[in-house]
């Protein structure tokens, strides 16, 4: 396995570590991630309409995904604290004709931003479940089947590796 390749949180014992990034340079770093929660047309329209019991449910998702883009180190393990400089979540509702496959539901899409030493892939990805798991917990009284999915990097670009981009 060449360099690039080896996974960064594994040492040469096998144990977890954090990565050290001490001798990297600060580099303007961006990614923008994507989630999907579905839902039964009824409940799509209740959100649509500002109808769901416990308030504004796109706003409030919205404040849930900036919030945990900035948690992100508290939740997952081997994650550096990140001085974020940008954060935004946009949730879009999606109806049948939106989708090949008809499903109705409300589509995420994050975007984070760190001038620093290490990515911010993760932060963006936490958004993005974070924010489709508070559609949940807002409309579940009304609908518990609802489905989160495509949650997934679509951009990254900074650091070393430069961009990258989801085909």
């Amino acid at each position: 396995m060449s360099d690039e390749q080896k996974l960064t949180h594994i040492d040469e014992k096998g144990d977890v570590r954090m990565v050290d990034v001490s001798a990297k340079p600060d580099t303007e770093r961006i990614a923008v991630a994507e989630g999907f929660i579905a839902m039964h047309q009824e409940t799509l329209d209740l959100i649509v309409e500002g109808k769901a019991a416990k308030g504004d449910v796109l706003a409030c998702a919205r404040v849930a995904g900036v919030m945990a883009a900035k948690q992100t180190s508290s939740l997952i393990p081997m994650c550096h604290p990140l001085n974020i400089t940008k954060a935004k979540v946009e949730c879009e509702p999606v109806q049948p004709d939106d989708r090949e496959d008809g499903r109705v539901g409300i589509h995420i899409t994050t975007t984070c931003g760190v001038t620093g030493k290490t990515g911010i892939e993760m932060e963006a990805l936490t958004a993005a479940s974070v924010a489709c798991l508070t559609v949940y917990d807002m409309c579940k009284a009304v609908d518990r089947g609802m489905e989160i999915m495509d949650v997934r990097l679509l951009k990254k670009d900074g650091g070393k590796t430069g961009l990258w981009l989801r085909d």
